[in-house]
């Protein structure tokens, strides 16, 4: 095994017991993923370069608070403050890995069609539902969706929204919940906007530092609400760059993360910004929200989404981000903490394979594909697809062929 550039693994047990099996069903997709030289990896919220890296990193297990201790975490050393753990997993070098165990990337058994509703429905103690694509697409309730998350409350089961949608905040969200006529609580939904406060809340993100945003309302919102401070977003959205010989952009050195989420308003002066103080202040960190290719703005076709912004700044620095949403199980986490619930209880009902499917299975729990958003039973059965979910179906109100036990 070659020596150059040492990474360490770190495992935190989950209350006092041996979790090695759900750390491997947590590294199998990222391990063996083609992005693994040269790209980065995110396991639990925090990802690491690759073993092709050209710097050696010590990878650290945040231990400030009860989520970090209760999960599986692998972090980036970033200068922040963070806490070394005492045993390690494994050890990997610069270049390649001991060859065994062999990892796989996604789950390569077929999904079945979900025929048997109420065995899924009676096996499950919390529905983790995406939002786009799943219960609305654009700003169009899907059918029968509002009836189907009914149904399940009267079957007395735990619902929670996780979206990778940064642009509302958790209480934006709850507004077009209302706005649809769904009944949905606040503590309910997770945000890839919250989940970036909440991850710098985390690890204590010092109170004289600052953040900069590409992203739109949503991730301002969550960051007041966690007490960070920030600098622009939408402010800088009409912000115009001088070119003028001998101009050069200043730029605030007490920026010590750069957020980057869906932003319709990027610009050039947006990505010079986070630019300059990605590579120009010791220890910035580059925080995605995260990489989704595209996001449902209208009903009628997908959008660019927040994997532009972010793809423009790893082009400009050559850095790779810390995911925090799908399908890094950063908000996975979260949510089992809050709701102290265990992943095997839980089951990721989404629309799009490489987000929500994964990141289900990266949690270790069952998952259900619906039909309604971006994935095509095509998609699915084609041999080029390499992850599977338990069941796929149509839409959610599929599930209401239970609906009837629920009044026995």
């Amino acid at each position: 095994m070659a020596h150059s550039g040492l990474f360490f693994l770190t495992l935190t047990l989950r209350h006092g017991q041996h979790r090695s099996g759900r750390a491997l069903r947590l590294l199998r997709p990222t391990l063996s993923h083609p992005a693994f030289c040269g790209g980065s990896m995110v396991v639990c919220g925090a990802p690491f370069h690759s073993v092709c890296s050209p710097k050696p990193h010590l990878l650290r297990a945040h231990t400030e608070s009860p989520l970090a201790r209760s999960s599986l975490r692998i972090g980036l050393e970033q200068g922040l403050p963070s806490q070394p753990h005492s045993s390690f997993l494994g050890l990997f070098s610069r270049g390649r890995m001991d060859s065994s165990p062999q990892i796989r990337f996604g789950s390569t058994a077929t999904a079945r069609f979900l025929t048997d509703h109420d065995k899924l429905i009676d096996s499950v103690e919390t529905f983790i539902f995406d939002c786009d694509g799943v219960i609305w697409r654009g700003d169009t309730l899907i059918d029968g969706a509002a009836e189907t998350l009914d149904m399940l409350r009267a079957k007395g089961k735990q619902l929670v929204f996780v979206t990778n949608n940064s642009t509302k905040s958790r209480k934006q969200c709850r507004k077009k919940f209302e706005a649809l006529g769904v009944n949905v609580l606040e503590e309910e939904i997770f945000s890839s906007s919250f989940a970036a406060a909440a991850y710098l809340k985390s690890i204590n993100f010092p109170s004289n530092k600052k953040v900069y945003i590409i992203g739109e309302a949503g991730i301002q919102l969550e960051l007041k609400q966690a007490g960070i401070n920030y600098l622009g977003g939408p402010e800088d959205g009409d912000k115009k760059i001088d070119l003028s010989p001998g101009q050069v952009m200043e730029h605030d050195p007490d920026v010590a993360a750069v957020v980057v989420g869906f932003d319709r308003h990027v610009n050039y002066y947006k990505l010079q910004y986070a630019t300059r103080c990605l590579r120009e202040n010791p220890g910035c960190m580059f925080i995605a929200t995260n990489c989704d290719a595209g996001i449902h703005l209208t009903e009628s076709q997908e959008w660019a989404g927040a994997g532009t912004m972010v793809g423009a700044i790893k082009g400009s620095t050559k850095k790779e981000p810390l995911v925090v949403g799908k399908p890094s199980t950063f908000m996975m986490d979260h949510v089992a903490s809050k709701f102290n619930i265990k992943t095997s209880q839980l089951c990721m009902v989404g629309d799009r394979l490489e987000t929500d499917i994964l990141f289900g299975q990266n949690g270790g729990c069952a998952t259900l594909l619906v039909l309604s958003g971006v994935t095509t039973l095509e998609a699915l059965q084609s041999d080029e697809n390499k992850i599977q979910p338990d069941y796929y179906t149509n839409k959610i109100s599929d599930l209401l062929a239970a609906k009837k036990v629920a009044n026995v």
